[in-house]
């Protein structure tokens, strides 16, 4: 990340945390290793105040983003997060995506916080988001807890970019060119980093690739063995 001058993040969105968590070995001796990266700031996507406040202490050096693990939903309660100096970027629950009615009276500092999740594949009219979150937070701390049943209808068939580009909240490349772009707003968040490097492949070719080049890279890869497809 240094060598290309490229500002990397830690995730740390676990909504379950509590004072004990705060002296994790691990966590924070990333936080040490992360914390300077020459001329790009690096940041952390983030849910707790409580570790907000033990990072903002021990570790100035970072920017902050608000994570979707929120669940802002409410056009208030993206205003109110968006008002906070602490968060440098803030990312609206992807039911926000669309409502240009609200997110147009935003005002140029504030639009330029916001953070949009383009490729969510969750179903539109889910309600369980935040208790799914919740049960991974759980797990994530080791703590006895039931699965999480998704009651998607979709769910069983997994992440799919081609479902993910059917969702009414699914943000695409012309959108970001003709209706947020010239809005104000250049912030863009892809998700599925774990789904595995073939699919992730499609998003970058996709997002960051021009039409023209993305067979051209497709092959370098190829032939280059690197793509893990199974």
């Amino acid at each position: 990340m240094r060598e290309y001058d490229i500002s990397a993040r830690l995730t740390f969105s676990n909504s379950l945390l509590t004072e004990k968590h705060l002296s994790d070995r691990k966590c924070n001796r990333l936080c040490t290793l992360f914390e300077k990266n020459g001329k790009s700031e690096n940041g952390i996507i983030i849910y707790s105040d409580l570790l907000l406040d033990h990072l903002k202490k021990n570790y100035p050096g970072f920017y902050f983003v608000s994570s979707t693990t929120k669940v802002l939903m409410d056009f208030d309660d993206l205003k109110n997060e968006l008002g906070r100096c602490e968060f440098r970027y803030v990312v609206p629950d992807f039911r926000l995506n669309k409502r240009f009615d609200l997110l147009d009276t935003l005002s140029d500092e504030e639009k330029d916080k916001v953070e949009f999740l383009c490729n969510e594949c969750c179903a539109f009219d889910c309600r369980e988001r935040k208790i799914c979150y919740e049960n991974v937070s759980r797990k994530s701390l080791d703590e006895p807890c039931a699965d999480h049943i998704c009651a998607s209808f979709a769910a069983e068939r997994g992440y799919r970019f081609s479902d993910a580009m059917k969702n009414p909240g699914f943000i695409g490349i012309e959108d970001i060119q003709t209706l947020y772009a010239p809005a104000g707003f250049s912030n863009f968040k892809i998700e599925g980093r774990s789904l595995g490097s073939a699919v992730i492949l499609e998003f970058l070719l996709y997002y960051m690739t021009k039409p023209e080049y993305r067979l051209t890279v497709r092959e370098e890869i190829y032939l280059d063995s690197s793509l893990d497809l199974f």
